[in-house]
């Protein structure tokens, strides 16, 4: 990882040389402008607001938006402005401050609303950027203030408050976490670090390693998008962006807390800006014993941005994320009362040079490039439990599930072999995309882009890579208005994949307000439709295992295919309405996704059942992966959202789930001699039955009061019973130790409880508890779950515009 680590840095470092060194030589002698416009939430121009200009943090000039809602600013000296918009009707509103000055043509929008409720612009649901009221993509903004509310270290709890996304964490904290969106698997989301594709070769991604130093916003897209993203954007996209500096003054913070279970976390920090400038990095070190034994976990993480405004309406940012952990993986030490002795390391490189440039009010680019790298390294020094011809087993337990199926026994741990026995692998990513919009008419934009990257993926890091692949891809994309009352996408892309070939794939969206928003009582009325199809390419193992791959060279070869795209097919419905003034909202929306083509391993005898000739089976040694699985997933989604006279913010949300295995291959039913008539599906669920981990009912609930120093947010995550298999093999690698699948992980809470005070103008004291209650619960079945956990720490600032 040293060797990818090192050249991805060298290509973010030179180009951001490059990057600085064109700045300067772009200096002229003119004075800067600013141009921009007033629109209210449904994108209508404004007229006769009276605007005000800053200049850091003073007033250096007065104006109005004429008919057309276009105001314009002349004759600025270098510095960074600030627009600030206030109207009869409508809540005051800042823009963020952008730079102008010699040779620079700065724009803004300055987006006006009635009620402190403020919808957010985001980026994964169209090209470009857009606001929530104007498109119809279920999306969800965790901004910068609800992070410091929850004042969590971890990504993954702030994900919990997502309608319709379930968070599996196998262990405790530093244990490996999936997300599962709308019923799909947990790599059928695309994650993006700064608008860089962060999954690993085929779709996997662990939040367990991502920490909150440096986060600005997490953006998830509850809807596929492969017609700008691409492979792996079957259910959704989750983008993460790292914050930047904003101060005049240069910021110094420095935070450090501890608590029980040996838990301990510091982070310092420093951001600013500098005329044409921005700068930020943070570095955070985390670490805790955990609650089980050989359970331990560190991680050392740094982010850091870097932005520098070029003449012409050209923005150039540069972003690194790196993080480093260590995780003792003592396993479901419930299934055995017995720690494995293992443990799992990670070092994992984002960075971009991301170029923004707007040629003029209706024409505007981005062209972004990319480099990931992220290697595993996986070491049992040496078997764990007690010998048994040839295994090594647990102690006796008693396992009982949600379902009140019971069993007693013990199971294999660890089986025999070479120790240590190891697994590594490692992989990485060099990507290049660029997208344009132009707005032909002041109601119709389209947007076209392109993509290409190189994925490599390692058995040894420090080796030739065992397999490459370079793929591209190419969209087309149209956003049109219609008075102001209905909002329209609709677009397509073109993949290329080496392992599957070409695949196009639609997506449409809308957004149509049935009453437009007001003050009053009763406001806004938006009913948004979504349809689209997405598509995910094999991963490593897959491709190198498939039947395809096994057979070349044999006389059967040509009438084998190779792996094709995993599939989705998806459509949604939703209705929103506003209360009171812009400071409430409820939505309620259905969902529909089908995935299909899914890849799965078969044996031989499973690969003729699913219709493979046996001739072509007999020619691998054990079967191959091919596409042969397909599941549904429905739901429906309930949330709502307020904002109490500005010091109360609420959020809640319920989300039923009914999903459905509809074929399946490998999932032969196995039978426990304790429950002779269950059919038991022991490593995947059986067809008929949901998929594993995922809860039928769930929920969200946010609390959050800020009033002068003192701050209070309450958070929690509701899950129901869930299908689940133990996995497991008894002594005699027997079922003796399998549990029905049928509600086997029990339901369960997790709430916490943060607050804070600000003792002086530059220090704040903060706690934090998690698992309020103390309550033990199995996110999946016999991993011991996050304890009770209170940190308390202090945070100090210097510098900064105050």
């Amino acid at each position: 990882m040293a060797r990818a680590s090192a050249r991805a840095i060298g290509v973010v470092l030179c180009a951001w040389g490059i990057v600085c060194g064109a700045a300067v030589g772009a200096l002229a002698q003119e004075q800067g402008t600013l141009n921009g416009q007033v629109v209210d939430a449904l994108g209508a121009r404004v007229a006769g607001v009276s605007l005000t200009l800053t200049r850091d943090g003073s007033q250096v000039g007065e104006s109005k938006s004429n008919a057309d809602g276009v105001f314009t600013f002349a004759n600025l000296a270098a510095g960074r402005y600030q627009v600030t918009a206030t109207a009869p009707g409508f809540q005051p509103r800042t823009s963020d401050a952008v730079y102008a000055g010699p040779g620079v043509r700065a724009t803004v929008e300055v987006v006006l609303e009635v009620g402190p409720l403020q919808q957010d612009v985001v980026v994964t649901a169209e090209a470009g950027q857009v606001l929530q009221s104007q498109t119809g993509a279920p999306v969800t903004v965790i901004d910068n203030q609800t992070l410091e509310a929850l004042n969590k270290p971890d990504v993954l709890e702030a994900l919990r408050l997502v309608p319709g996304a379930q968070i599996v964490q196998t262990g405790e904290r530093g244990g490996p976490t999936s997300l599962f969106l709308r019923g799909g698997n947990s790599n059928f989301t695309k994650v993006l670090v700064d608008g860089m594709a962060a999954n690993d070769i085929g779709g996997a991604f662990d939040f367990g390693q991502l920490d909150t130093a440096g986060v600005d916003r997490i953006e998830v897209m509850r809807q596929t998008n492969s017609v700008r993203y691409g492979s792996d954007a079957l259910t959704g996209v989750v983008n993460i962006t790292t914050r930047r500096g904003s101060s005049r003054v240069p910021e110094f913070e420095y935070a450090i807390d501890g608590g029980n279970l040996g838990t301990f976390r510091n982070g310092i920090s420093l951001g600013g800006v500098a005329r044409r400038f921005d700068y930020f990095s943070q570095y955070s070190y985390f670490t805790t014993d955990n609650n089980t034994p050989n359970s331990g976990y560190h991680r050392s993480t740094y982010a850091g941005r870097f932005g520098v405004a070029l003449g012409g309406g050209t923005n150039v940012s540069g972003t690194l994320r790196w993080l480093e952990g260590r995780f003792g993986a003592a396993n479901a030490f419930s299934l055995y009362q017995v720690a494995d002795d293992s443990v799992s390391e990670n070092d994992q490189l984002y960075g971009t040079i991301t170029a923004d440039s707007q040629f003029s009010d209706r024409w505007q680019s981005t062209i972004r490039f990319g480099s990931t790298g992220q290697t595993f390294e996986f070491v049992n020094p040496s078997p764990s439990g007690t010998p048994f011809f040839g295994s090594y087993l647990g102690d006796t337990v008693t396992l009982t599930g949600a379902n009140g199926a019971t069993v007693t026994g013990r199971a294999i741990l660890d089986f025999g072999g070479t120790y240590p026995s190891r697994f590594d692998s490692r992989a990485t990513r060099r990507a290049l995309s660029g997208e344009t919009t132009v707005q032909v008419i002041p109601d119709l934009a389209i947007s076209g882009g392109a993509r290409w990257d190189r994925e490599q993926g390692y058995d040894d890091p420090d080796g030739e890579p065992m397999l490459t692949r370079n793929n591209g891809g190419a969209f087309v994309e149209a956003r049109a208005s219609v008075m102001n009352r209905a909002h329209l996408s609709g677009g397509i892309g073109v993949e290329h994949n080496e392992v599957f070939g070409n695949e196009a794939v639609p997506r449409f969206s809308a957004a149509v307000y049935l009453r437009q928003p007001s003050a009053g009582t009763l406001g806004d009325t938006k009913v948004s439709f979504n349809i689209g199809k997405g598509i995910k390419a094999a991963s490593v193992g897959q491709e190198q295992s498939a039947l395809f791959e096994l057979v070349q060279g044999t006389p059967v070869a040509p009438s084998v295919s190779p792996l094709g795209p995993e599939k989705s097919r998806g459509w949604d419905i939703a209705l929103e309405q506003g209360f009171g003034g812009g400071q409430y909202r409820a939505r309620v929306g259905y969902y529909n996704n089908e995935f299909e083509n899914l890849i799965e391993f078969l044996n031989r005898t499973a690969l003729v059942r699913a219709g493979v000739p046996a001739d072509v089976a007999a020619a691998t040694a054990f079967g191959g992966y091919v596409n042969s699985q397909s599941f549904d997933a429905q739901g429906i989604e309930l949330s709502a959202d307020a904002v109490i006279r500005r010091v109360v913010r609420f959020g809640a949300s319920y989300t039923y789930l009914d999903a459905e295995v509809t074929e399946a291959f490998s999932a032969s039913a196995v039978t426990n001699p304790t429950f002779p008539n269950v059919p038991i599906g022991q490593y995947s669920p059986l067809v008929g039955e949901r998929p594993f981990r995922r809860p039928a009912n769930s929920g969200t609930l946010f609390v959050s009061y800020v009033n002068g120093p003192a701050a209070v947010t309450l958070s929690a995550y509701f899950a129901g019973k869930r299908d689940d298999s133990t996995f497991l093999l008894d002594e005699n690698f027997g079922n003796t130790m399998l549990l029905p699948n049928q509600d086997l992980d029990p339901a369960y809470q997790k709430v916490d409880l943060s607050g804070s005070y600000a003792v002086h103008r530059q220090a704040k004291v903060y706690a934090t508890i998690e698992n309020l209650f103390d309550k033990e619960y199995e996110a999946s079945f016999g991993f011991p779950s996050l304890p009770f956990t209170i940190r308390a720490g202090v945070t100090v600032r210097f510098g900064g515009d105050r």
